[in-house]
């Protein structure tokens, strides 16, 4: 089957992706769509303890998110 992707699926019914035609380049939009205000985060500068830093960062990626997390669940919201 070499039907091209429609708006509604690119996968075929045996879970195979369709060919990306013309159209379909021409309405594509590159990123994640954008998240209601109220729902985006918002760019703050903070200072920190170096050691706190550390402690986040010690454990990998993610460390803003996880010190975000954190602040969450002190502040009980």
């Amino acid at each position: 089957m070499n039907r091209p992707c429609s708006e509604k699926s690119c996968i075929d019914d045996d879970g195979e992706a369709l060919e990306l035609d013309e159209a379909w380049f021409a309405k594509a939009i590159r990123g994640r769509p954008k998240l209601p205000s109220e729902l985006r985060k918002q760019w703050i500068s903070i200072l920190l303890d170096p050691d706190v830093i550390t402690h986040f960062k010690s454990e990998g990626r993610g460390w803003q998110t996880r010190i975000n997390a954190a602040l969450r669940k002190v502040a009980d919201i």
